[in-house]
């Protein structure tokens, strides 16, 4: 099979989208993100700073090399260990998504 023509010319790097529950009857969406805030630093750094209200997951992808995959266990392990070594609170609304992917990995 070969590979598909990229659908976004241009931006080799790998793109990261958060899927956010927005609770009651607005449910899941993803969030809108300019694409220079959709890299692995700009996505931890909102993360922490509140911007997501209760995010569920988190993809990654690159269109120019062909790939997408969930990195949601990831990003929960990197938000944990970050706290740590800053020695920082999680912060609230980070909870229940670094609670569910560090048990799924136990």
């Amino acid at each position: 099979m070969r590979p598909s023509p990229s659908i976004v010319p241009g931006i080799d790097r790998d793109t990261y989208l958060v899927l956010d529950d927005f609770g009651g009857s607005l449910g899941l969406a993803w969030r809108e993100t300019g694409i220079e805030d959709s890299d692995l630093g700009m996505i931890i750094r909102d993360l922490f700073d509140g911007q997501y209200s209760s995010p569920v997951r988190v993809i990654a992808f690159n269109t120019a090399e062909g790939w997408s995959r969930d990195v949601s266990e990831d990003i929960a392990r990197e938000l944990t260990r970050l706290c740590a070594e800053e020695k920082r609170e999680m912060p609230e609304c980070l909870w229940r998504f670094v609670e569910t992917y560090e048990s799924a990995k136990a």
